[in-house]
């Protein structure tokens, strides 16, 4: 079996295995554990392992996919994108902004995948991915709210989810639609023994 693993040694008391978002395979033991009993329990697991990096895959194909489905490969392409998203986007700034009682000094958007938005706190500028074209409107809200909730709070504190809640109650909801609608599956894929 040559399997490439990512040992993480930690304060547990027993052996787990995730499969990352990329089908890299990561597993947490306890300090002290021996070579051999990793070796052994990554053995046990080779079947779930298998598996797990298999849908890792499909999944990371199918996000690939998600994303391929907004043009953006021409300028007019990127620059009618950005005008279309505008149009959602600054209302909702518009509206959150009095009721939130914040004030972002500059709002941009770019071709990003790894997040949807970005607030630089100290700048208080706002960036918003343009694939957000890709998802309901009330997911776009959500990803609004949530950065402008940064000016409020600039951490994913529980006072920060406190601010979600009082101005965007729903924003589990759109998270979790989110995820679902780009394939964006947590590391939450674990075996432990």
């Amino acid at each position: 079996m040559n399997i490439k693993v990512v040992v993480t040694y930690r304060r547990t008391s027993r052996l787990s295995i995730r499969i990352g978002v990329k089908g890299e395979v990561r597993v947490s033991v306890p300090y002290g554990t021996k070579k051999d009993a990793i070796i052994d329990f990554i053995k046990q697991h080779q079947d779930w392992i298998v598996q797990g990096q298999k849908q890792a895959i499909e999944n990371l194909q199918k996000r690939q996919a998600f994303f391929e489905k907004l043009p953006l490969k021409t300028k007019p392409e990127r620059l009618q994108a950005v005008e279309r998203l505008n149009k959602i986007v600054m209302p909702l700034i518009e509206y959150y902004s009095v009721l939130m009682k914040v004030k972002p000094s500059k709002i941009s958007y770019k071709a990003t995948i790894s997040r949807w938005g970005r607030c630089n706190c100290k700048s208080k500028a706002i960036e918003f991915s343009i694939f957000l074209l890709l998802l309901p409107e009330w997911c776009i809200e959500h990803t609004v709210v949530h950065e402008l909730a940064h000016l409020i709070v600039p951490n994913h504190s529980a006072d920060f989810y406190n601010v979600m809640d009082r101005f965007f109650p729903r924003w589990k909801d759109a998270r979790e639609e989110t995820k679902r609608l780009c394939f964006m599956e947590e590391e939450d894929n674990e075996d432990e023994d």
